[in-house]
């Protein structure tokens, strides 16, 4: 197979150690040489693609992104109704299984790292305002009534509760089962009458 024709698969190889090493060994260990380790190639190769520990993270984060937005997706194509959809999309955000436990360990990883860097804060908080603006949609479509207003503070807070589920989740899957995890977002979308009928 001519080099040419290997390029997707080697990059698929990159994505996939990328992401590992952050999932599975955390922040501090994703480097140009853990993810050439985990690849199975050289670090030459590495850098040509990901010239440093930046690039690295804005990769890990651009899959998370395209993995998450792919889901809610269908999942939102098939609900049947629109708090069904806010349920679920909101439900896919919890760190339920592997898949989402490890999501939400890529998500804090860039996170951490993003706070002291302006470029990093910056593709953080445009993916986080393009999820606020998704939930904002869906509470509208389930509660067409609601002021602005009151769709935004609701967002807010149903995308915090989620999120912060999903974090203590990420590191301590025993205290938090996807019982109890599906538990609290029902009991938040009851509190502020979304929950699907």
């Amino acid at each position: 197979m001519s080099r040419t024709a290997d390029r997707p698969a080697q990059g698929e190889r990159l994505s996939q150690a990328v992401w590992s090493v952050l999932a599975e060994q955390g922040l501090e260990r994703l480097t140009v040489r853990a993810v050439a380790t985990a690849a199975g190639c050289t670090t030459g190769l590495v850098m040509h693609r990901f010239p440093n520990r930046r690039a690295l993270l804005l990769h890990a984060r651009e899959l998370l992104h395209a993995s998450t937005r792919a889901r809610v997706e269908a999942l939102e194509a098939a609900a049947q109704g629109p708090r069904e959809a806010l349920r679920a999309v909101l439900h896919q955000g919890m760190a339920i299984d592997e898949q989402t436990r490890q999501e939400a360990i890529v998500w804090m990883g860039f996170l951490a790292a993003a706070v002291s860097d302006d470029n990093l804060i910056e593709e953080h908080r445009r993916n986080n305002r393009a999820w606020r603006s998704r939930v904002e949609r869906l509470i509208t479509a389930a509660a067409p009534g609601w002021p602005p207003h009151r769709v935004a503070t609701t967002a807010l807070a149903l995308i915090a509760m989620t999120e912060g589920v999903a974090a203590y989740a990420a590191a301590d899957p025993d205290s938090f089962p996807a019982a109890d995890q599906e538990a609290m977002l029902d009991a938040a979308l009851a509190a502020y009458d979304l929950n699907p009928s």
